[in-house]
């Protein structure tokens, strides 16, 4: 199966890596590897197959591109060596950002590859040559296929947040892949879970993998302050949270997680009403453009307030969040961690918030349960108004028994259409000529043969 794997650095300095790595990081203001950074330097720069498992905002990035980096030597080749898969369009954004300040110093080609923008302008930058190409699964299947990139000179394959992968259902397009790429190159893959799913494809795929695991999934983070509300439904948390998010001072950086689109809409609607210009809101149904420029404006500060799903939960990071607000309870424990995950990064102090409704309270329990401790719980103010007002969701279905919802097949309508009458039940059968010719000698005459029927008839004579 696999090994894991320990070892104790204490700075960079440890690290055998060239200057321009150096000087990249001191411009960077790192002084000491994260756990992460640590454990995986030494297994990826060996070239062993490696699956590495941290809580989100320890550093995964860094951890494998710092070793790639090292060993990437110049080269004019077309063709890219390294391969970084992840799941989501701004990942692809984030992660080239990331590796050109890692490569500062050094004549590395990056490219991003992803859906929802014009192929023909990523085709033309492939062409031009690259060496590293960072893409989601889908975008880079379809640039293969049509032959504007070439995967047989990768030596190296990364597979960043292969858990949301294989959740998203890229599971197929991942084997597809596959196939495409060279047998003998190094697997790099890096999860903040381990989950079945990522041991089957290890399984079906690697061979040799070694583990680096520095937290097991579901340690709270030390740095993140957690509390939460019991609150009665979907618009007294609206107020609620409008009534917190008064305090523009304490709450200067907000990430607001709901369940879905429609939440998100909706919510970004109300707050907007009181909040204005302070509130922007990203998922899955905006453009592009949209999310990226929501996402630089609430990174510049421009919108103090970010609804979203949990489409940002994972993966990219922004600075200095203060909070993270969990306005419904996930369904999956992990998603929450994933979630706070975005506050409280590069060892600084954040805080999460989370909001439970009757119904999301045996979701609350299953987060307590995974994080082995339960989360303190505030007061509900007295001055907040609680809503009567229900979401379509949360109202009763009520069922009248005069009326019933479901019909008895008693009740049930009849056909759309009566029964012909007899007049209308005639069909077109053809000619009449022929049809009184066939049933009198069993076939019709023929122009070949005049005489064909009238010889029939003297021999049945």
């Amino acid at each position: 199966m696999w090994k894991e794997k320990s070892i104790d650095m204490q700075s960079f300095d440890e690290f055998k890596i060239s200057n321009q790595l150096q000087y990249a990081i001191e411009d960077l203001g790192f002084e000491n590897p994260t756990p992460i950074q640590e454990k995986a330097f030494p297994v990826v720069m060996s070239g062993k197959d490696v699956i590495g498992i941290a809580q989100t905002g320890t550093g995964k990035t860094f951890a494998y591109m710092l070793p790639i980096l090292q060993g990437l030597k110049f080269s004019k080749q077309v063709n890219p060596r390294v391969l970084v898969m992840v799941p989501t369009r701004e990942l692809v954004v984030q992660v080239v950002e990331e590796i050109a300040k890692f490569s500062k110093y050094m004549n590395i080609r990056v490219e991003g590859v992803y859906g929802g923008t014009n192929i023909n302008r990523q085709k033309e930058a492939l062409a031009q040559g690259t060496d590293i190409i960072v893409a989601t699964p889908g975008r880079l299947y379809d640039l293969v296929i049509s032959r504007a990139v070439q995967l047989k000179a990768v030596k190296k394959l990364v597979i960043d947040e292969v858990d949301v992968m294989l959740d998203l259902g890229f599971r197929f397009q991942l084997n597809n892949i596959f196939e495409l790429l060279p047998e003998r190159r190094q697997n790099i893959m890096f999860s903040a879970t381990m989950t079945d799913e990522i041991e089957t494809l290890i399984q079906d795929f690697f061979r040799g993998t070694e583990k680096v695991s520095v937290a097991v999934s579901g340690t709270p983070l030390e740095n993140i302050d957690q509390s939460c509300y019991s609150v009665p439904n979907f618009y007294t948390k609206i107020n609620l949270l409008h009534h917190i998010l008064k305090d523009k001072e304490v709450f200067k950086k907000v990430l607001v997680f709901v369940s879905n689109k429609k939440s998100a809409d909706l919510l970004y609607t109300v707050l907007t009403e009181n909040f204005k210009d302070d509130v922007c809101v990203i998922h899955s149904n905006k453009t592009q453009n949209y999310r990226l420029r929501s996402i630089e404006e609430f990174e510049e500060g421009v919108h103090r307030i970010l609804v979203t799903t949990d489409v940002m939960a994972r993966g990219l990071d922004l600075d200095k969040i203060s909070h993270v607000f969990n306005f419904d309870t996930p369904a999956f424990p992990e998603n929450y961690m994933h979630r706070i995950g975005r506050t409280g990064r590069a060892e600084e102090k954040g805080s999460a918030i989370l909001f439970f409704t009757e119904k999301e309270k045996e979701n609350k329990e299953a987060i307590e349960e995974l994080m082995k401790m339960e989360i303190p719980q505030h007061d509900f103010p007295e001055e907040v108004e609680v809503s009567k007002q229900l979401t379509s969701e949360e109202q009763p279905r009520v069922i009248e028994p005069d009326n019933p919802h479901k019909r008895l097949d008693e009740d049930a309508p009849g056909a759309s259409f009566h029964e012909k009458k007899e007049k209308n039940k005639k069909t077109n059968q053809g000619g009449s000529y022929r049809r009184t010719i066939k049933q009198k000698y069993k076939k019709p005459k023929t122009r070949g043969d005049k005489n064909y029927n009238q010889r029939n008839k003297k021999k049945k004579k």
